[in-house]
């Protein structure tokens, strides 16, 4: 609590909209320190990144030792980062020389990324946050994280997560709390915040993430980033270490929604190993560059969802934002309807407040998790719970999961069938209203102070449907914080949903980096920042 109060009394406030701007421009155009003499890689897109490595104006190990850099500079404050890759500037030499002999393989050749920290990498540890798992190091990739190592990217190393992904802030007892980049006192979100935080303070290109309810969509809307929740089954959950397999799903974390589509490409599709990806085969382009949207929105029909859009008088701060982003829409030739799904509070809020599935899976999944890695320092959540080596902050969320047995398996049962409802509900409105996609606020709320709760999440109706949506940056609020704008599609219509992201993006310039000059200055460094 002293850090906190602490930090608190040094950090930088958020700056007003046109304050922040002019500050963002100078740290930009007056020579990063950190900057490369050839070519500046701060907020360059993969395309960018792409032509400077091709002119010889970048190699990828400048690019690895850029970021580095940063980290060094910059993470004290934000404890984004978990453990970094040993071995990111020898793959980065080796990438440079296959480039140099027989050109890239492809769009993510030599490009640096990160992923998030439940992701099984060969040669690191994946502790999923928890303290207890330090020192374990599966042998194989993850699925995802193969097909990023085959597409030519390096992987510079894994990012903090809200411990277990149980919760929607970022903090955990392997390596403690992560920071907003643009407010040290407010999280990032979660549980995919470290990613969403190093992404956004430019520590490398784009970064994974994983999604069971918002925590792919929140960490990109408290940090002016675009995140994909795709279909459910559209990317494998192979080798991650799971939540809950109904909802668990890993996306692409980016700062353009081009860069974004890069990423999604070569992580996306059917997988043996994930039964659940089946569902994909045939329902992807041959690339998701080709959804995106160099014009206007001509002939889009979007449909602002009432149900969450202000539930509670506070989140009028947040609906002014979002209502600005629908009128920017509009200008760009969208047809912007609200509307109203009969029962929707019922059918989103089922039992325990529509977490119920999450709760229930969870208890079975980490055991079967652990089953199947016979080598992990700990064999089931009971044994995690008798521990007590495990952050406050989830405690509650572990002893619910640990209380299903059987005698819950028939409300389980009901609330499988009670989501196909909510997702059918769903999938009529739009249908009735002839609409493209829904749209609402990501959060209600803007990022909270560390160690308070993160009200007005709207993460449950696509985690519970398994509806595909993607957020995208909305604007600032007066006092300077991130807010994003979830769009919903049908099933298998993310090439839709990346259309609409795109040229809202292009057109609106919303994403606006932090000021890490600033904030690295007047922060005092995060105690528990450790990088194994």
């Amino acid at each position: 609590m002293l850090l906190v109060l602490l930090l608190a009394a040094l950090s930088a406030r958020p700056l007003p909209a046109q304050t922040q701007a002019l500050a963002q421009a100078e740290e930009m155009s007056s020579g990063d320190p950190l900057a490369l003499a050839r070519f500046d890689p701060l907020e360059a897109s993969i395309a960018e990144l792409q032509v400077a490595m091709g002119s010889g104006r970048l190699t990828a190990r400048e690019l690895v030792d850029y970021y580095l850099a940063r980290i060094a500079r910059y993470d004290p404050a934000l404890n984004s980062i978990a453990t970094l890759n040993p071995t990111a500037r020898s793959r980065a030499d080796a990438l440079d020389l296959e480039r140099a002999e027989s050109g890239p393989r492809g769009p993510l050749h030599g490009i640096v990324l990160l992923v998030k920290d439940n992701f099984e990498t060969r040669g690191m540890p994946t502790t999923a946050g928890s303290v207890l798992l330090h020192g374990f190091q599966p042998e194989q990739d993850a699925e995802v994280v193969k097909r990023l190592r085959s597409a030519g990217a390096i992987l510079l190393g894994k990012t903090n997560m809200h411990e277990f992904a149980y919760g929607i802030t970022t903090v955990g007892s392997g390596f403690g709390v992560t920071r907003n980049p643009y407010d040290v006192t407010r999280n990032p979100g979660g549980s995919s915040g470290g990613t969403a935080a190093a992404v956004t303070a430019n520590f490398a290109v784009a970064g994974l993430g994983t999604d069971t309810c918002g925590s792919i969509r929140i960490p990109a809307a408290h940090n002016n980033l675009v995140g994909l929740r795709g279909t459910q089954g559209l990317v494998s959950r192979s080798g991650i270490v799971p939540l809950s397999h109904t909802q668990d799903i890993a996306g692409p974390i980016a700062r353009s929604v081009a860069d974004l589509a890069l990423v999604l490409d070569a992580i996306a599709g059917f997988d043996p190993k994930d039964e659940q990806t089946a569902a994909s085969y045939g329902n992807q382009p041959k690339t998701y560059q080709d959804a995106l949207r160099a014009g206007d929105l001509a002939g889009i029909r979007i449909g602002v969802l009432e149900d969450l859009l202000i539930v509670e008088p506070a989140d009028m701060e947040v609906a002014d934002v979002f209502g600005a982003a629908m009128s920017e829409m509009q200008s760009l030739g969208a047809t912007v309807e609200r509307i109203h799904i009969d029962g929707f509070e019922a059918l989103q809020s089922s039992r325990v407040d529509g977490f119920f599935v999450l709760i229930h899976e969870f208890k079975t999944d980490i055991n079967a998790y652990f089953a199947s890695h016979p080598n992990a320092p700990v064999a089931s959540l009971d044994e995690i719970l008798l521990s007590g080596q495990y952050d406050p902050a989830i405690g509650e969320s572990l002893r619910l999961s640990q209380a299903m047995d059987e005698r819950s398996d028939q409300d389980y049962l009901a609330e499988l069938a009670h989501r196909e409802r909510f997702r059918l509900a769903v999938l009529a409105a739009m249908a009735k209203q002839k609409l493209d996609v829904l749209a609402y606020p990501t959060l209600r709320r803007t990022a909270a102070l560390i160690d308070a709760a993160q009200p007005g999440s709207n993460c449950r109706l696509s985690a519970n449907t398994g509806l595909p949506a993607l957020s995208v940056p909305a604007g600032f609020t007066p006092a300077g914080l991130p807010v994003g704008l979830e769009l919903l599609a049908r099933p298998w219509r993310e090439e839709v949903l990346l259309g609409i992201g795109h040229a809202y993006e292009r057109s609106t310039r919303h994403r606006r980096a932090p000021v890490l000059g600033r904030t690295a200055a007047k922060a005092a460094p995060v105690e528990e920042a450790q990088h194994e």
